[in-house]
């Protein structure tokens, strides 16, 4: 496993592995109001996946927005899996063309590499599944993940996808 095989496992992996942690919510935990980040967890998963669109479209020049709203959660899981398809495939041409350092405009017409906007869909992810797994410490769920790579990579191991250490 190269380290691109890492960054994008893992941000794919992680954010599905919280969406099937919080499959059986209630609708009232989904939309429950925290005092962090974008208040709920059905919100912030929208956020997530809205993220990937907005940036892909800018990225290739077909920009796109939504807006977010109360989604149930197979629709998530089902944005989630076909907004990072798109974006996966599309960073691993970008990446072996040697496209990384190239720039786009995005919508306040400030130019970007396409390198640093990869890594901040990426890091993006991230630090919205931290304010997640901070939610369903609050609604009281117990022996959740912390999501860190090492951990996800110790995963893989346990279930075989990747040989022992």
């Amino acid at each position: 496993m190269d380290q691109n095989d890492r960054l994008f496992g893992h941000d794919r992996g992680m954010t599905a592995h919280y969406l099937e942690l919080c499959k059986n919510l209630t609708d009232e935990q989904w939309d429950r109001e925290f005092d962090v980040g974008l208040r709920s967890i059905r919100i912030t998963f929208d956020h997530i996946n809205e993220a990937v669109d907005f940036w892909m479209g800018w990225m290739t020049g077909v920009p796109n927005h939504r807006e977010a709203k109360r989604k149930p959660y197979e629709q998530l899981v089902a944005e989630h899996h076909a907004g990072y398809d798109r974006f996966e495939a599309f960073a691993r041409g970008i990446i072996a063309d040697g496209r990384l350092d190239e720039t786009f405009e995005d919508h306040w017409k400030v130019r970007h590499s396409y390198g640093a906007s990869i890594l901040h869909v990426i890091m993006h992810g991230q630090t919205h599944r931290t304010e997640i797994l901070h939610m369903l410490h609050r609604l009281g769920i117990e022996d959740l993940p912390e999501g860190d790579p090492q951990e996800w990579e110790w995963h893989l191991r346990d279930v075989g996808k990747l040989p022992p250490a």
